[in-house]
């Protein structure tokens, strides 16, 4: 199978994967306990009318499924409805949070990725050493912290003690940096929940690089490899680190879900204003249509970023590819 061809079979098939998806969020948040127009009403004395008359102009006094029809049909043409509490285009919101939750989770993954496959290709060079057991003790501390936890330790002690980094939020507001010295502004700020977040991801992909390499490291080809005379950094990462790393891509791909769980958490408490604070607003007010529009937006991005990995997977193993007749 060629790749051109593999990409299209693998684009289609995550078509009714959406379709499915955007029907079991619209499922799940509508038939969860709560109304919308009793949260936009407020603690104030409406008339029964005046409810009805709110449900009407949102749309839900249609039955859920009609609801549920006209809803898919203007998704899919691009339009994800109109927030009740905003009074805004939920697509026009969501663009306004999406740059900031990117450079969070983008930062965080690509920390985890740079320190975590490095430090699993050392500790895998002399397994069961002082320094192996070091990294994986370490490994094993880093993914069991909880990320809002180590995000208040974090402000506690690098922020509130020794003042060296910013406390919360994306940039200082007061400052009015512009141009270069904004951007090291907004580089001091996200030092800290970027780290925090990349924590439990690098723990992983230490440990799955360790072992991955560990195990490619003991087959036949290696010792060919070794018997050649080649050097040792060229087996290990020519030979060995190369074949290790499906595993590898495979965790990465999977961990931009985790990700935005874990941001949900990490921009909470550091202030950030990205998509996880977002989501809580859009939650505690139960706005129907920036719930859905969120998760459409997330679950688009979750499918593109596992389709890039099938892709890094044919690339890497042109044996993926191959189909039973």
């Amino acid at each position: 199978m060629s790749l051109p061809y593999y990409i299209l079979r693998r684009a289609l098939q995550a078509v009714p994967l959406l379709v499915g998806v955007v029907v079991i969020n619209f499922l799940i948040i509508h038939l969860a306990p709560g109304d919308p127009v009793l949260v936009i009403a407020g603690e104030y004395g409406t008339t029964p009318e005046y409810l009805a008359a709110m449900r009407a102009k949102m749309g839900l006094d249609k039955p859920l499924s009609v609801q549920l029809l006209i809803y898919l049909k203007t998704t899919f043409m691009g339009d994800l409805g109109h927030s009740f509490v905003w009074n805004q285009s939920v697509l026009r919101i969501i663009l306004e949070f999406v740059p900031a939750t990117f450079l969070l989770m983008g930062s965080s993954l690509v920390l985890s990725v740079l320190i975590g496959v490095p430090l699993g290709v050392w500790a895998s060079r002399k397994p069961y050493s002082l320094m192996d057991n070091t990294i994986t003790t370490v490994s094993l501390a880093g993914y069991s912290i909880p990320v809002f936890w180590l995000g208040i330790m974090s402000i506690l002690l690098f922020s509130v003690r020794l003042k060296w980094l910013p406390t919360q939020g994306m940039a200082s507001i007061a400052s009015g940096y512009t141009g270069s010295a904004y951007a090291l502004d907004v580089a001091r700020h996200l030092v800290l929940p970027a780290t925090v977040l990349a924590l439990a991801q690098l723990a992983l992909i230490t440990r799955l690089t360790r072992a991955s390499l560990l195990e490619v490291m003991s087959l036949d080809f290696i010792t060919t490899a070794w018997s050649k005379g080649l050097g040792e950094n060229w087996v290990i990462f020519r030979h060995g680190l190369r074949n290790a790393l499906l595993p590898i891509v495979t965790i990465i791909g999977l961990q931009v879900g985790y990700l935005f769980g874990g941001a949900i958490l990490t921009e909470t408490v550091f202030a950030w204003p990205g998509m996880g604070r977002l989501m809580l607003r859009a939650l505690s007010t139960r706005d129907y249509p920036l719930i859905m529009g969120m998760f459409i937006v997330i679950t688009v991005m979750i499918v593109l970023v596992n389709l890039l990995t099938d892709i890094l997977y044919a690339v890497l193993d042109p044996r993926v590819r191959v189909t039973k007749k």
